[in-house]
């Protein structure tokens, strides 16, 4: 089993706004991020 993943609060900001403001689906996000 691999170690958690620790992202940073910028990170994980990034990813939410992808979501909320560039209408993305959660897995499409997940997707061009690469998590």
């Amino acid at each position: 089993m691999e170690p958690r993943k620790h992202y940073t609060k910028e990170f994980k900001l990034d990813a939410i706004s992808l979501v909320l403001d560039q209408g993305l689906t959660i897995a499409e996000a997940a997707r061009s991020l690469e998590i």
